[in-house]
C-alpha cells in the first residue's frame, strides 16, 4: 500500500494564510482603537513623564508591531497548523493587548491597565518562547513587540501613579 503524497500548501493558501494572520493581529489593533477614539486628548491632559513620547508616536508604532505579530503568526502556522498551542497563546495576548486600551483610555482604570499590561508581557514572553521552539524567524519578529510592551509597562506604572484623580 503507498501512502498518499502531501503536497504542500499552495502559494494561494500561503497568501490566503498571511492575510487571515495581519487580518487578525490589525483586527487587535481596530479594537483598541475603538478605545481610543479620545486618547490623544486624554493623554495630552495626563501628567506624564518626561521620557514619555508625543501621542504621535504610537500609531505608526502600532501597525509597525502589528505587521511583525501578522507575519509571526503565519510563520508558525505554516509550520504547525492554526491548532498549535502557540498560537493559542499568540490569540491570547492579541485579547490581553486590546483589553488594554479599553482600560486605560475608555474606563481610566490605571491600577486594571497596568495588571492587564504586566499580564500582556508574560504572554508575549511564553508566545515568544513557544514561536522559538517552532519557527525562530517568528520569534525575533516579536522582540520589538516585547521590547515595547516592556517600555509600555512602565510609562503605564509612571503614569498611572502620576495621575490618581484621572486613572
Amino acid at each position: 500500500m503507498t501512502r498518499p503524497v502531501h503536497s504542500a500548501p499552495s502559494r494561494l493558501h500561503q497568501a490566503l494564510g498571511l492575510l487571515a494572520w495581519l487580518a487578525v493581529a490589525f483586527a487587535t489593533g481596530a479594537v483598541g482603537a475603538v478605545a481610543s477614539i479620545e486618547a490623544a486628548s486624554f493623554y495630552a491632559q495626563l501628567n506624564r513623564p518626561a521620557w514619555a513620547p508625543p501621542a504621535s508616536v504610537f500609531g505608526p508604532v502600532w501597525s509597525t508591531l502589528f505587521t511583525l505579530m501578522g507575519v509571526a503568526a503565519w510563520l508558525v502556522w505554516r509550520q504547525t497548523g492554526v491548532t498549535h498551542r502557540a498560537l493559542g497563546l499568540f490569540l491570547a495576548q492579541l485579547a490581553a493587548n486590546a483589553l488594554w486600551s479599553w482600560l486605560f483610555f475608555a474606563w481610566h482604570q490605571g491600577a486594571l491597565a497596568f495588571a492587564d499590561v504586566l499580564l500582556l508581557l508574560v504572554l508575549i514572553a511564553a508566545t515568544l518562547l513557544s514561536f522559538w521552539r517552532i519557527h525562530r524567524l517568528a520569534a525575533l519578529l516579536l522582540l520589538p513587540y516585547f521590547l515595547w510592551v516592556s517600555f509600555a509597562s512602565a510609562l503605564t506604572w509612571a503614569v498611572w501613579r502620576g495621575n490618581p484623580g484621572l486613572l
